[in-house]
């Protein structure tokens, strides 16, 4: 039984270059925790808020204010404390804000803390963090099948098309090593093509390519053009995944493709992703209608819920309230784990439980304000989501939690890969029985 001796926290800065917080957790054996809040460029509104400073400096973004809530507040509070019991931690840290928002203390705060003391526990227990998730919990452990962003847009890449994420899975692959290897051929196929047709304009913030195209819909044309120049046949080994996020440029049920110049109702944008998944091999689709828009989600699970995942993320902001509503409701059919959209990882973990407990899946992910912490691969792994969504293949703070995949798969073997199932199991494998790829 070790006690927490202090915690301190300090300003680090992330992917963007924007201040974030780190946080140690110093045991009194002289162990420490460490981990990092990331932030999101598109949030729901209903998620943890970030506390910033506010003001002329450093774009208002500074966070000061949030770091004194974990140095003068949290710290006293979790002082002494006996570490082990992440439940009871996190319950102490949410007794000093119970807000739903967590606005008092600040989502940027809590979540390094949180975080940061399943490190600690992790290193009283003498175990790998995956290792200690997945005792804590009770999980079986497993190496995650990762969503990989290919193009990026949306808020990520100065909205130059209106699609958030073009992405690839590799489900046929037969172990983590040989995603990435097919991941590599995908992307720099993919950067060739936009090269070769005058389509590419950088990087965007998760590592993805910055695109240059006239419709959402090339977009997805270059994506399968990659795959194929990649030396695979798109809806085999390698499937597509896309974060709509409309939220982002929906409201009300009206939803504005500014590249393309024009708005849609609720019906006509459904009735435009059923086109896309018909034409192309899609297998997950995220928040494809915006939070606002409930009898949307519903109906878009109603059409499309035996076919593809539907993840909701803006929908439902890793709250497990929301997920029990939302199944009950019969909208979506898996659920995103951002631990920083609601809070602590005890929350988190709950959000998990409710989804499976529909028969759901859980896709955990970072967010595309990142740090070099690896946290996400851990409790992917450890809690054996089966899923893990980080951003591209490229940019360090991106391809630091693909290699931490790397490491936890040398230590539990590639058979604990969950790729190269029988595709009968699969969302991917009854839609290739469907004869719609």
């Amino acid at each position: 039984m070790v006690a927490i001796k202090s915690i301190k926290g300090r300003r680090v800065w992330d992917s963007r270059g924007n201040p974030t917080i780190e946080v140690d957790v110093v045991l009194e054996n002289g162990l420490l925790g460490r981990a990092i809040a990331p932030a999101g460029a598109s949030r729901g509104s209903r998620e943890a808020m970030d506390k910033r400073d506010g003001g002329p400096t450093l774009r208002g973004m500074d966070v000061q204010k949030a770091l004194a809530q974990v140095n003068e507040v949290i710290a006293p509070a979790l002082s002494s404390r006996i570490i082990g019991n992440q439940a009871e931690i996190d319950a102490a840290i949410l007794a000093l804000d119970p807000s739903p928002l967590k606005d008092k203390l600040g989502g940027n705060a809590i979540v390094a803390v949180s975080l940061a003391v399943l490190h600690a526990a992790a290193a009283a227990a003498g175990k790998p963090l995956w290792q200690h998730i997945a005792d804590h919990y009770r999980r079986t452990p497993s190496i995650p099948l990762p969503e990989i962003q290919i193009f990026g847009g949306g808020a990520h890449a100065g909205r130059r098309v209106d699609i958030q994420d073009f992405m690839i899975m590799v489900p046929g692959a037969g172990s983590f090593d040989e995603v990435m290897e097919i991941t590599s051929e995908v992307y720099f196929a993919a950067g060739a093509i936009m090269a070769e047709k005058g389509r590419l304009s950088g990087i965007a913030d998760e590592g993805g390519w910055w695109p240059a195209f006239d419709s959402n819909e090339e977009a997805l044309e270059t994506l399968v053009a990659a795959i194929e120049k990649a030396g695979e046949k798109p809806g085999e080994k390698v499937v597509i995944s896309l974060d709509i996020a409309a939220s982002e440029f929906g409201k009300k049920g009206r939803y504005r493709l500014a590249l393309e110049d024009r708005e849609m109702d609720t019906t006509a944008f459904i009735d435009l992703l059923g086109r896309w998944l018909d034409a192309y091999p899609i297998v997950s689709i995220e928040d494809p209608v915006g939070e606002d828009d409930p009898e949307g989600m519903r109906e878009f699970t109603r059409l499309f819920g035996d076919r593809v995942q539907i993840i909701g993320d803006d929908y439902l902001v890793t709250n497990s309230s929301l997920v029990k509503e939302a199944a009950e409701y019969g909208a979506c059919n898996a659920v995103l784990i951002k631990v920083n959209q609601v809070g602590t990882v005890s929350e988190a973990m709950d959000t998990l439980l409710a989804a499976e407990k529909a028969g759901w899946q859980g896709v955990v992910s970072a967010r595309s304000g990142e740090t070099e912490d690896v946290s996400i691969s851990h409790l992917s792994a450890g809690l054996g989501s089966g899923q893990l969504k980080v951003g591209s293949f490229n940019r360090s703070e991106r391809m630091a939690k693909w290699n931490e995949c790397l490491r936890i798969q040398d230590a539990l073997g590639p058979n604990r890969f969950v790729g190269g199932r029988p595709l009968a199991k699969t969302w991917w494998g009854r839609k290739q029985l469907k004869g719609i790829v």
